[in-house]
């Protein structure tokens, strides 16, 4: 009977984890960029023993593109194809989003919607006050100035924007992706849309029926917990009688 509890304890611990990373990518369908969270296990069998063993490795990240949605607003930039914008992590730490939702916070810098710098080629982007501001392919960023002429285009900086190998990329739990060594170099080849955001690569179908799966699946271990602590209790009073 330990057998049996034994799995059955170790299933129902995987499959609310696995319901937990999928409650999570439901929750970010409406949320720019998100990369759907991949859970990751493997099953282990012990010589000589009837245990299985739930060996959880670390989770996968879907790194597959989202839908392009135009919005109009100027501070809104997608990625074409692969790439990342580079933005400074609460730590201080180069990471990487797919998320262009930026906005200019109090000091003029360019920021996450999460209040994150964005990098560009010399740092955190800096944007002084400004009649109109354009935003080439390239990434490249360009004011008109308070006070200057309409066609005084001045280039202030560009995004950093990089496109490192996949396999060498996770995901924080701030959602942001890190580089296990090191930070990636700029790559002048990727190209942006301004006006557009790119949205969450999440199905929230295949999710859904993901969710009904392992909420079935753990009740199933539940109750084989519930029916082997009614066995045992059964057996201690079959044998104190």
């Amino acid at each position: 009977m330990e057998n049996i509890l034994y799995n059955a304890t170790n299933g129902a611990r995987s499959h609310m984890d696995r319901l937990a990373i999928t409650s999570n990518n439901l929750a970010n369908n409406n949320t720019p960029g998100f990369k759907a969270d991949l859970f990751q296990a493997q099953t282990m069998y012990m010589k000589g023993g009837g245990n299985a063993w739930v060996i959880e490795n670390a989770n996968g990240v879907d790194l597959t593109d989202g839908a392009l949605i135009p919005t109009g607003r100027e501070l809104d930039v997608a990625i074409q194809g692969k790439g990342w914008f580079a933005v400074k992590d609460a730590q201080g730490k180069e990471s990487y989003t797919r998320a262009g939702n930026f906005k200019i916070d109090a000091n003029g810098v360019l920021t996450t919607a999460n209040g994150l710098p964005v990098l560009g080629d010399g740092g955190p982007i800096s944007i002084p006050p400004f009649q109109r501001l354009e935003i080439g392919s390239d990434g490249t960023i360009s004011v008109v100035p308070l006070g200057a002429n309409p066609d005084e285009l001045a280039v202030i900086d560009r995004f950093k924007l990089v496109n490192p190998d996949e396999k060498g990329l996770s995901k924080g739990n701030d959602g942001l992706m890190k580089m296990s060594k090191g930070t990636a170099e700029s790559d002048p080849t990727i190209n942006v849309v301004k006006g557009a955001l790119e949205g969450s690569n999440i199905n929230p179908v295949e999710q859904m029926v993901a969710m009904i799966s392992e909420g079935r699946e753990f009740d199933s271990h539940m109750k084989i917990m519930q029916m082997v602590d009614e066995n045992s209790r059964q057996l201690a009073q079959i044998m104190h009688d």
